[in-house]
């Protein structure tokens, strides 16, 4: 994408075609304009599609530019952060609201796909959260204690059935999520985009907002070459904001994530490595995360950027890391690599802002897009559409607010992870 072979990696490089579009050069309306065309972005304009308002679409670069065509592909329920910490994040009221719809939210993702018939890769088998020591240990045991509570049937495994159901012998026990799953980001968020123009919505690439003002009782939103009259604005942009909401992307803190990916194993190896085709990660600060894709690469990612002497000491640790959890594999080479970045909130939970009259938006997914971006765009398909009301949705209204030394902050986290993984270690 772009001509850049490590944006996107092996999801450019097995993805369906993105549908037709074009770049906005006319003056247009609708009843909503969205902004970004990602996960939340097209949900929202699929959803809102289906109670017969009409959207607009407009994406700066191509569909799936962002995080939603760049992540690892695990569609897991939930946040990172433990259930119990979620209420006192956002309260009693938000945080069960919140736990319930991201805990059904990987469902709605496999409903989508059904139901819009999207070639995308889906596996439906789960996600195995793994423990990399006894503390990992002892906060899986934790998070299944707390997701049992509320009636999830989550799975706690012993080293030996982690070890089974992986291939590796790394790990002293793993948290199974049978809500979970994996699969192709980017030919996901190109599906919804075509279900979303099928029904009747309308999507302009490579057409970036410059300004947006208001306009009798909506807003006129501006491009390089065109605009749109809308009385509602969602902003989906999250981590890669620009324009006139890059308050959206300063409020949160870039991790930079990379994935490599294996030649097609053989089919010997494809039976002892997942053999089940559960997404994979650790518990490690500095995590690391695998799957199989459809055609059973090995997907293997942590954090760091693929540039300057960062690609080669990723790289380097990338091959010499997946050779002492999998011996079997032997020297492995890689015919893709990209990266992308992950906007963290400080207090890793996502946001719901209200950034004007009828501007609304939710972001700060914290390394959780998928199954979240397809739940949040449904609702605020339903909220623009008058069916629910502010007070329905699962998170507060918060103001927007550029964090601290930002870029101090993820100069830290793009440098350490070099000097970890440089050294063989994760911290």
């Amino acid at each position: 994408m772009q001509i850049d072979p490590r944006s996107h990696g092996l999801w450019e490089k097995t993805a369906p075609k993105a549908p037709l579009t074009s770049i906005l050069n006319e003056s247009v309306s609708a009843d909503v304009v969205i902004v970004g065309g990602g996960f939340t972005g097209f949900s929202t304009a699929l959803h809102l599609a289906k109670l017969n308002v009409t959207s607009i679409v407009l994406e700066a670069v191509e569909i799936g530019f962002g995080g939603s065509g760049r992540n690892v592909g695990l569609v897991n329920a939930g946040l990172w952060i433990m259930p119990d910490d979620v209420l006192g994040i956002l309260g009693q009221k938000h945080g069960e609201r919140c736990l319930k719809a991201l805990s059904d939210a990987p469902k709605l993702v496999r409903d989508v796909v059904d139901e819009e018939e999207i070639p995308c890769e889906l596996v439906r088998n789960g996600t195995l959260h793994l423990a990399a020591n006894s503390n990992g240990l002892s906060e899986l045991k934790d998070r299944y204690a707390q997701w049992s509570a509320r009636g999830v049937s989550v799975e706690l495994l012993d080293g030996g059935e982690a070890e089974r159901r992986t291939g590796s012998s790394a790990y002293c026990g793993a948290l199974f999520d049978p809500r979970a799953g994996t699969i192709q980001p980017l030919a996901y968020v190109r599906g919804l985009a075509k279900a979303a123009i099928k029904k009747g919505i309308k999507a302009y690439t490579q057409s970036p907002v410059i300004a947006a003002e208001r306009s009798g009782a909506g807003w006129l939103v501006r491009t390089r070459a065109g605009s749109v009259a809308a009385k509602w604005v969602v902003v989906a942009t999250d981590a890669y904001s620009v324009g006139p909401w890059e308050i959206v992307r300063d409020e949160q803190v870039h991790l930079p994530y990379f994935n490599f990916a294996t030649a097609p194993l053989s089919d010997n190896l494809q039976r002892t490595i997942l053999p089940g085709r559960e997404g994979c990660w650790d518990t490690k600060d500095i995590l690391s995360s695998f799957r199989m894709d459809q055609q059973g690469r090995l997907v293997f990612g942590s954090v760091g950027a693929l540039r300057n002497t960062g690609r080669s000491v990723h790289r380097a640790w990338a091959k010499r890391s997946l050779k002492q959890l999998f011996p079997q594999l032997g020297d492995v080479e890689f015919e893709a690599e990209w990266y992308g970045k992950i906007g963290m909130t400080t207090d890793a939970a996502p946001r719901f802002h209200r950034l004007d009259e009828h501007v609304v938006g939710f972001s700060g997914y914290n390394g959780r897009g998928i199954a979240p971006g397809t739940a949040f765009g449904k609702l605020l398909a339903s909220y623009v559409a008058g069916q629910i009301d502010e007070e329905d949705l699962p998170l507060p209204v918060t103001e927007a607010k550029a964090q601290s030394l930002r870029t101090v902050k993820e100069a830290y986290y793009e440098v350490g992870a070099q000097v970890a993984h440089m050294a063989g270690a994760r911290f």
